[in-house]
């Protein structure tokens, strides 16, 4: 069955207008400054902002999330929107996407940190991730962030399995969400 973009919207996201307020700022903003192709208009909802989705089902309410190179802020922002009871940092290192970072979460309660993961020195329950690395770099360069018992939580496409054969510990979640596209996030947990 078909579901309708404004029943999802009203199904996920708490804030209406806010969300809204983003998907527009991707579409006008996200795209002048290079942050999306030129084409993706178009796939904003369904290939950007509801692809994050199936993450948010996999969160421990109240917690605190770290979205490493967060880009134009997915999934950091869209789980922020979604979940207004989790803390959202967003770790991104170039410049440009910082100063759009701050532009599209003013007003909400999300910090932006302009920085590599290698260099940011305090701990999440989570990191997610998307379109960042492989697997395995994507390990490595967060690893230190995690608490114990936390969480690497990377958004990955059909490729999930093959990036997981290195990894025996990584779990693959496939998320199904009604009117979203089937989630794949590899989730790697630190053991005590």
């Amino acid at each position: 069955m078909d579901v309708s973009r404004e029943t999802l919207i009203e199904r996920y996201f708490p804030d209406i207008d806010r969300v809204h307020a983003y998907a527009h700022f991707l579409e006008t903003a996200g795209i002048e400054r290079g942050l999306l192709g030129p084409r993706e208009a178009e796939r904003i909802w369904d290939r950007h902002i509801f692809n994050c989705l199936p993450v948010i089902t996999l969160l421990k309410e109240g917690s605190i999330i770290f979205d490493i190179g967060s880009g134009a802020g997915l999934p950091g922002i869209v789980i922020a929107l979604a979940r207004p009871d989790l803390h959202v940092t967003l770790i991104e290192p170039l410049e440009r996407r910082v100063e759009f970072l701050k532009e599209a979460v003013i007003g909400l309660d999300i910090e932006v940190v302009r920085g590599q993961a290698q260099d940011v020195r305090t701990t999440a329950h989570y990191v997610t991730a998307r379109a960042v690395a492989p697997l395995e770099k994507l390990k490595k360069i967060s690893w230190h962030l995690l608490k114990t018992g936390g969480s690497l939580m990377a958004i990955k496409g059909k490729s999930a399995e093959e990036e997981m054969k290195n990894l025996p510990k990584a779990l693959l979640h496939e998320v199904d969400l009604e009117g979203v596209e089937r989630g794949r996030i590899v989730e790697i947990r630190k053991g005590a």
